[in-house]
């Protein structure tokens, strides 16, 4: 923060740039409780331009009795920094939510004056998400190995009594016995299914084109289970190739972009999903192990216009058996997690009522002289 207080006093001097290029909101309010300077950030955090800001005060831009009010009390009656983390700032302006982390500092410079900086929480719980979803797959891995071992042993010795029982069985037993057959069939598959987070063998990956990827899948879906969905693209022509494994990356957006049409439903007029790719630079994860921390400017979504996950399942939706269908195992996106994962990215999901959004974020390939791969 002394660098922020240090660019604000000296706002007489061409330090506007340097304000501007921090991610950050930043605000200078006054001893009135009026906004007299904000950076780039700040403006687009609250969608007003900057000769807008100057006419209001903080209290018109942020929810009736907020935390950051009080906190600005606080810094000018006891001259020193104050944090606040996880605040709410969404307001009719701002709609959606805001979760920021707070930090206010006074300006000694200026009585009466202090600086306020918004951290969006998004970044943040990504990467805390995504070491849960890192935990929730290591207990899925350990959960397969055992039903491998324990269960499906077993399940080949009922069904094969089962099959016996039926040769002798009367017409209404033999109902029961291909029930057990069918049944015990189902549970194989399932534990079939889970056995695919236990292979941990390296992956063979190669630079891929990614709007290839999206394209075969987009190829692929309109000629079979959204056949009457509208397809947009909104590619980035200029995006670098991702270090992955091809057939892996179109399991993943196959995966999505039939959740996508499933949510959709059949019959919906406007039915429509996006496929996007962007370079977002400034986003970092930690490696767990090393000190190391990766880049991850790819961005990849798939958007559609659907009613929506409920707001309880957001939160767990890459967890392993958490699933929004009647007949889901709610295997898919655990492993499409895993997937990303194993390829050093990160996968979210965004919803509100007619805009989903599932995003991935992965790190590029650094040798931009290898050609990249296509079908």
């Amino acid at each position: 923060m002394n660098r922020v207080q240090a660019a604000f006093a000296a706002a007489s001097q061409p330090s506007d740039f340097i304000l501007n290029a921090l991610p950050h909101p930043v605000l200078l309010v006054g001893d009135d409780g009026r906004i007299s300077e904000a950076n780039a950030a700040a403006e687009d955090f609250f969608a007003a331009s900057l000769p807008v800001l100057r006419r209001h005060r903080i209290h018109d831009f942020v929810p009736f009795g907020s935390p950051l009010l009080s906190l600005i009390e606080q810094v000018r009656a006891r001259p020193a920094p104050v944090n606040e983390y996880k605040v709410d700032l969404s307001t009719p302006r701002t709609p959606g939510d805001r979760i920021v982390d707070l930090h206010v500092a006074p300006v000694p410079e200026r009585t009466g004056h202090v600086v306020v900086m918004l951290q969006e929480r998004t970044i943040a719980d990504k990467m805390d998400r995504q070491l849960t979803h890192r935990g929730a797959t290591r207990s899925v891995i350990a959960l397969a190995a055992m039903l491998a071992h324990e269960i499906k042993n077993p399940l080949s010795g009922i069904r094969g009594a089962a099959q016996l029982l039926e040769q002798s069985a009367s017409d209404d037993d033999r109902t029961l016995t291909r029930l057990i057959c069918d049944e015990a069939d189902r549970i194989v598959k399932l534990v079939d299914r889970m056995e695919v987070f236990t292979d941990e063998r390296p992956v063979e990956r190669q630079p891929i084109n990614i709007h290839v990827v999206l394209d075969h899948v987009r190829t692929l879906a309109q000629s079979g289970f959204a056949r009457n969905i509208k397809f947009t693209k909104d590619y980035d022509p200029s995006l670098p190739p991702v270090l992955a494994n091809r057939d892996q990356l179109v399991q993943v957006f196959l995966n999505l972009v039939k959740n996508a049409a499933e949510a959709i439903g059949e019959g919906a007029a406007d039915a429509h999903i996006e496929l996007t790719t962007a370079f977002r630079p400034g986003v970092r994860l930690s490696v767990p192990g090393s000190r190391a921390r990766v880049s991850l400017p790819l961005e990849f979504c798939v958007k559609d216009n659907g009613p929506g996950v409920p707001a309880d399942l957001l939160p767990h939706l890459f967890d392993p058996f958490v699933t929004t269908k009647a007949s889901g195992t709610g295997l898919g996106l655990a492993l499409a997690a895993k997937i990303i994962g194993d390829h050093g990215g990160i996968i979210e999901c965004e919803s509100q009522p007619r805009h989903t959004v599932f995003r991935i974020l992965m790190p590029m390939f650094a040798d931009h002289e290898t050609p990249l791969a296509v079908d």
